[in-house]
């Protein structure tokens, strides 16, 4: 019963004797049946690692996700703010439409404009350098 199955029987090398050579293909189907679960895994895994891979650092990863995120707020902040310049602008384009004060104001400030009997006196810039110093 030692070299047997269960009840007594010597085990069956499928019809061959004892010693005699296998042939190839039932060997390697013996090897596969034998390998198959540790290879796989092995494939399996390096499968894993390399869908991470690519998913952290691929054309459309997470790290292209998170530039672009960041380049999305920097272009939603930058919309704000032009915006706010557009509004800006508008009410002072209907300010100088409407209202004669703020006509005056502008001719009198770009345009160097003055009323009658007034006289400009134009000031040269101060340097920059006195500017500076005069600030401080």
């Amino acid at each position: 019963m030692r070299d047997g199955n269960l009840d007594g029987r010597p085990k069956s090398n499928s019809g061959r004797t004892p010693g005699a050579r296998r042939p190839f293909s039932e060997l390697a189907l013996e090897w596969a049946s034998r390998e198959w679960r540790p290879a796989g895994t092995v494939v399996a895994v390096g499968l894993a690692l390399l869908l991470t891979w690519h998913v952290v650092s691929g054309k459309h990863g997470l790290s292209v996700w998170q530039q672009k995120r960041v380049e999305d707020k920097q272009l939603r902040k930058e919309i704000e703010e032009l915006e706010q310049e557009n509004t800006r602008l508008r009410m002072r384009v209907e300010r100088l439409k409407s209202d004669p004060d703020a006509i005056e104001r502008e001719a009198r400030d770009k345009l160097h404009y003055a009323k009658p009997g007034e006289v400009i006196y134009a000031l040269p810039p101060e340097p920059k350098s006195q500017a500076q110093a005069a600030a401080k």
